[in-house]
């Protein structure tokens, strides 16, 4: 029987995974500190189908340690830390320990008990910084790249901006080096805007997800800018297929692990774009009022997915009408629990 550990096994992309790969027949054994809300509903939800739950923090080594020398797994997925960038500005020691120090324990973990299993870092495309350096064109609804046709790829100039973009980046590049270092199987996973079912989305951080629940509870939200900001947007079960499919690889990588994953040109939409979306298809009525754009917001990203269709024979598969979709009755069908979190 195959395992995976999962590090936020109990936050949105954690605890999908941890669904997906029990139903795969897998041994499933997460960790998380419960400090996020929601994060006791995901558990609820997956509990019985998992073999372990740790309730622990990634910043405790000597737990972790343990842990994973008793669980040896054959895939770690490392899905803990903290996600906001706003929040990350407020408190940037607490970013720094739990993206960069969490980071450093299991990657010492690993080389330290020489355990071969294969890790996969859930990075963020905010390691590319703003990209203000990029001509852009606009439309009435939303941004483009002039000169781009595919997309950022991972040629780009790393330019951390924010802690948060700090933390990530670092943690992302630690990951890349111990790849290289001491041989461990690592990949790094540049996650675009990532959304689906069980995302309790708020204001800071999931924001295709918050605007839904924002306009099915008849709140009035913020846009922070003019609303033409565009990202590329991931439904959870195309990112759980590459998991699936990165987990079976039996061939080692000796290039560079670094990968940009998002929904790519196909699947990127503005923020307007997204409200046209959901006033249109759903009849849904959104209750928002603008603000002036927040540091460090990138006007447009899309990932040029290449890299990682080659090497995994991977794409995206919902596009972003399916995937709100299933989003906006998911969250119908599960008021109280999400009223809970708001």
């Amino acid at each position: 029987m195959r395992s995976i550990f999962i590090t936020g096994g109990a936050g949105f992309i954690g605890s999908s995974a941890a669904e997906f790969f029990a139903k795969k027949k897998w041994d499933v054994y997460i960790l998380d500190n419960l400090s996020r809300k929601g994060t006791r509903i995901n558990l609820n939800r997956i509990k019985d189908k998992i073999k372990k739950f740790y309730l622990e923090d990634i910043k405790n080594y000597k737990k972790l340690n343990l842990i994973l020398k008793k669980i040896k797994p054959d895939v770690i997925i490392h899905a803990a830390g903290q996600v906001a960038v706003t929040k990350s500005i407020v408190s940037p020691r607490e970013d720094f320990n739990d993206n960069i120090l969490g980071t450093l324990n299991l990657l010492e973990v690993i080389r330290n008990n020489k355990l071969k299993c294969k890790l996969i870092y859930t990075s963020t495309n905010k390691v590319y910084g703003n990209l203000n350096y990029l001509k852009l064109k606009k439309n009435k609804d939303r941004y483009f790249f002039k000169n781009l046709k595919k997309g950022v790829n991972e040629e780009f100039n790393l330019d951390f901006h924010s802690p948060y973009g700090c933390s990530k980046g670092a943690a992302d590049q630690y990951v890349n080096d111990y790849s290289r270092i001491y041989n461990i199987d690592g990949y790094v996973l540049r996650q675009s805007c990532v959304y689906g079912t069980n995302q309790f989305g708020i204001e800071d951080q999931g924001w295709v997800s918050w605007f839904i629940i924002a306009s099915i509870f008849k709140k009035k939200f913020k846009v922070y800018g003019d609303g033409k900001q565009v990202r590329d947007i991931l439904y959870i079960d195309d990112l759980n297929n590459l998991y699936y499919k990165i987990a079976l690889n039996k061939k080692k990588l000796t290039t560079n692990r670094i990968f940009n994953v998002g929904g790519g040109n196909k699947f990127s939409l503005s923020l307007l774009g997204l409200f046209k979306i959901l006033k249109k298809e759903y009849g849904l009525k959104l209750k928002y009022s603008f603000r002036s754009e927040r540091k460090g917001d990138q006007k447009i990203f899309i990932s040029d997915n290449s890299k990682i269709s080659k090497i995994f024979n991977w794409s995206p598969k919902v596009d972003p009408i399916k995937g709100t979709r299933i989003l906006i009755n998911w969250v119908i069908k599960n008021k109280k629990k999400v009223n809970s979190i708001l």
